[in-house]
């Protein structure tokens, strides 16, 4: 691989100079993938091309002056009149080109590229048929056993309470251990297993049993009538806290179940990508039909305040999805959209990850049109119902702030210490729509540096450092001043992501954090730390302190459990008798300090003599 770029940093270029021009000329008829940059240096647009000559020249027309090309969308001329430099990287092949592209749209997030961050595997369900009482389990990944194994999926969301509903319902094997016991254990007691292991069921009639709890995954509406059996009977008998839990698995269930009712005639396996554009809003859904049923379902919300490129983002779609190790691959791609060329590229790397062909079908008529029709109607669907108050307040923040784009999922960075002890940083997500936080994106951050500025350098460089595993947001959010943002804005520029970043502290009087009593006094400032002092009824001030407040509560969470676990620490070595290697030792069997700390006498006397343990035991409890 070989990398070209012209050294602008010394000098701040005009967009369309004639210093662009001089590297227009000389870029090479090779393929490879090129980066278009702004007069500030930020990046504008990655794109591959077969020929980069012929594809970036194409871009422009070269009269007395550089101008963008006559022919090109009005969302590409406005990002051709900003270009002021580029740079390319030159690989071996085409397809080498397309997957360098993706991944660099993913790490770097150009202004012009949409970025799509649903990349994830879904889960499937398997079984093993070889085995004589096989369980269904859940799985993300491809088994390296290839015989016998049977995979019902993907599934974008039900999957786990699909598989507890079948658990419960139909008495199969319900733990892997219980494969190795030789006894019925409790299980076979409350009626959950016929306990095969001591021979009280025959694999024949085990495999009547499993049959249908597959057919239960094939068509879920079969499950549906024995758990609304089940929540009645507990919310009869005042277990009200388990019959809610069987209402929302009943409710996961039915999601499923409405999508499977699609049926075709021939029994064919589809994935099915259909592209919605509303004004500054898009939806991309998935449909995965396997044995002419829809499996399951998904959708995606993208924002975009500078329009949309639908070929690329089927593109990114596809790439994306494929990416991964899959058990089950469709026999042809459904997108409601020609894509020309780009078909044929994506043809080519689907033959490359899983040797077989996978063609990307335009359908025009008959049953996959009809498909293609019901996934856009979807997404039509989706679009009407998250058009919400918080809409309004994401484009006000996009004005305010001088924003690239509208913002959608955020990143909000808080650190937490006392006394240069326990330091910690949180991170936070949140995406805006149906998913709110995500806490399952959320970090916390074990930190070395004695201020809150290396704190937060430490945190975000770390951040920076896994943006090739997990994509940037659409904007930063620090609590913090004019130094973190700037910190924050030079990082991320040394890194050459396209990313933007705010920041929102507390007033100072005297050097010193300012609380006006009932009515906190909050500063937001830009990029270019202009300061944004609303009232406290501004929606867009509350919005960005509640995610302020968030940040702040996961970083002093985590931050107490830290400063407990060192209280615990010390106090087990100040206990007389127990030094380091006694105490590794007591870690080394109870797995924690705060397992050692709640630990009862008895327990103790495993690992301590009796003496030591009574004297451990009652130092640990005197503050109790």
């Amino acid at each position: 691989m070989e990398s070209h770029s012209k050294n602008t940093q010394s000098q701040k270029l005009k967009p369309l100079s004639d210093a662009l021009l001089e590297v227009l000329k000389k870029i090479p008829p090779k393929s490879g993938v090129y980066h278009y940059f702004d007069s500030e240096g930020r990046l504008l647009y990655v794109g591959k091309a077969k020929n980069l000559k012929n594809r970036v020249r194409s871009y422009f027309r070269f009269t007395s002056t550089l101008a963008p090309a006559p022919n090109l969308s009005l969302r590409i001329a406005q990002m051709v009149r900003q270009i002021a430099m580029m740079r390319y990287i030159i690989v071996e092949n085409e397809n080498d080109a397309l997957i360098l592209e993706n991944s660099l749209i993913k790490q770097l997030k150009p202004k012009y590229n949409i970025l799509l961050r649903d990349d994830k595997t879904y889960p499937y369900l398997c079984v093993d048929t070889q085995e004589d009482f096989p369980r269904i389990v859940l799985t993300r990944k491809v088994f390296k056993k290839t015989q016998g194994l049977r995979y019902f999926g993907p599934f974008s969301s039900g999957a786990r309470e699909l598989l507890d509903s079948l658990y419960e319902v139909f008495p199969l094997v319900q733990k892997e251990s219980c494969k190795q016991g030789k006894k019925a254990c409790l299980f076979f007691q409350i009626q959950r297993c016929l306990a095969p292991c001591e021979g009280r069921v025959s694999v024949e009639s085990y495999r009547e049993i499993l049959q249908n709890a597959l057919d239960c995954i094939e068509n879920p509406k079969k499950i549906l009538t024995k758990l609304e059996q089940k929540m009645s009977f507990l919310a009869e008998n005042l277990r009200f806290e388990e019959a809610g839990i069987m209402r929302d698995r009943i409710s996961k269930i039915k999601q499923l179940s409405t999508m499977s009712s699609v049926d075709f005639a021939r029994l064919e396996d589809l994935d099915v990508f259909a592209l919605v554009c509303e004004g500054s809003s898009a939806a991309l859904v998935k449909f995965f039909m396997r044995n002419g049923k829809i499996a399951s379902s998904a959708t995606q919300i993208i924002k975009s305040g500078i329009g949309f490129d639908a070929c690329e983002i089927y593109k990114q779609a596809v790439l994306n999805y494929y990416n991964n190790d899959l058990p089950l691959k469709p026999k042809q791609i459904l997108i409601p959209l020609d894509l020309g060329e780009v078909a044929e590229e994506l043809e080519n790397f689907l033959q490359q990850r899983f040797h077989k062909k996978i063609p990307i079908h335009n359908p025009k008529s008959g049953e996959k049109k009809r498909l293609c029709e019901l996934a856009i109607q979807n997404g039509k669907e989706v679009l009407r119902l998250q058009k919400n108050d918080e809409e309004e307040v994401l484009e006000s923040l996009k004005s305010l702030f001088n924003l690239q784009n509208i913002p959608s999922r955020f990143e909000v960075f808080d650190t937490s210490h006392h006394k240069g002890a326990q330091n910690v940083g949180a991170m936070i997500v949140y995406e805006s729509g149906v998913n709110g936080f995500l806490k399952e994106s959320y970090r916390h951050y074990l930190l070395q540096g004695s201020d809150e500025y290396s704190q937060m350098r430490e945190m975000l460089e770390r951040r920076i450092a896994d943006f090739e595993k997990e994509s940037p947001p659409d904007l930063w959010v620090l609590d913090g001043g004019a130094g973190q943002i700037n910190l924050a804005h030079n990082l991320l520029s040394s890194a050459g992501v396209n990313l933007e970043v705010i920041g929102i502290s507390k007033e100072k009087i005297d050097h010193k954090a300012h609380r006006a009593k009932g009515e906190a006094k909050d500063i937001l400032r830009d990029e270019s730390l202009q300061e944004f002092r609303l009232p406290t009824s501004d929606k867009r001030l509350q919005f960005i302190q509640k995610l302020r407040d968030e940040a702040h509560r996961f970083a002093i969470t985590f931050h107490q459990k830290q400063k407990q676990k060192t209280m615990q620490k010390s106090k087990i070595l100040e206990i007389k008798g127990i030094g380091k290697a006694t105490q590794n030792r007591l870690l080394s069997y109870f797995g924690s300090f705060e397992a050692i700390h709640s630990a009862n006498l008895k327990e103790l006397a495993k690992v301590l003599s009796p003496t030591l343990a009574k004297n451990a035991f009652e130092i640990l409890h005197s503050d109790d």
